[in-house]
């Protein structure tokens, strides 16, 4: 891997800890582990899964005592990252960065600077649904890493709109690409969930809770219980539909 350059002092200080991880094992399937790692120790707040948990035991088990405190370094250096500067694509960005998308198809996330201006001009329909309904649902159907979802989340923050009024949906046939999404909308507070599915074959479909369909893996974000006013409209979903 050659050395990659670095906008910030985090993304330097985040790819010198990830190479520690990637002396015997290739740097594509540090990440995908750590990602999965990170996605699992999240979702383990509101939705706990064995089959999951088990999936965490089993990537852990491949790496020594040291090295799986190199994964908790990474995250702490994540979260301290997206905490100073929530205006940002970080995973996006490393993944980049550190040349990992070949291994992915080619995969290439759309850069956080054209996410923020295109959020900034469509935020109007998201302030009205607000003013009509008392929340606004925003979507993206191809989420890959977040990038468009961060944009909005922050552009709606800039409006007065916090995420006890926003509803986060990603979706993504690519698993790392959207766990990485779940992460940093997970540790931006963010309300909503993430589903791995094509999208044209298997689109995610529900009000507030998606409607569970052979062939998704949804994953929750835990602001969607975390949040007074969102388990409030969840029951009343459920009451509704009953």
């Amino acid at each position: 891997m050659k050395a990659p350059a670095f906008q910030t002092e985090a993304q330097k200080t985040f790819c010198q800890t990830f190479q520690k991880l990637c002396s015997h094992t290739s740097a594509w399937q540090v990440w995908s582990d750590f990602v999965q790692l990170t996605a699992i120790a999240l979702s383990n707040r509101c939705d706990m899964q064995a089959k999951r948990e088990k999936q965490y035991n089993e990537i852990m088990q491949q790496y020594d005592r040291a090295e799986q405190s190199v994964f908790a370094e990474l995250f702490a250096q994540m979260v301290t990252a997206l905490e100073e500067q929530p205006e940002q694509d970080f995973l996006g960005d490393m993944f980049m960065r550190l040349e990992l998308g070949s291994h992915w198809h080619g995969q290439f996330f759309t850069p956080y600077s054209v996410c923020r201006l295109l959020s900034s001009v469509t935020i109007r329909s998201a302030v009205e649904q607000v003013a009509e309904h008392g929340y606004c649902k925003v979507n993206d159907c191809a989420c890959g890493a977040g990038a468009t979802l961060i944009a909005a989340r922050n552009s709606l923050q800039h409006a007065g709109i916090g995420t006890d009024q926003t509803l986060f949906v990603g979706q993504d046939v690519d698993r790392t690409a959207a766990l990485m999404c779940y992460i940093q909308l997970s540790l931006l507070g963010c309300a909503g969930y993430v589903v791995i599915a094509d999208t044209l074959s298997n689109p995610a479909v529900g009000k507030i809770i998606p409607c569970r369909k052979a062939g998704q893996d949804i994953w929750f974000m835990p602001g969607l219980y975390l949040s007074d006013a969102w388990c409030e409209r969840i029951r009343w979903e459920m009451m509704m539909c009953n």
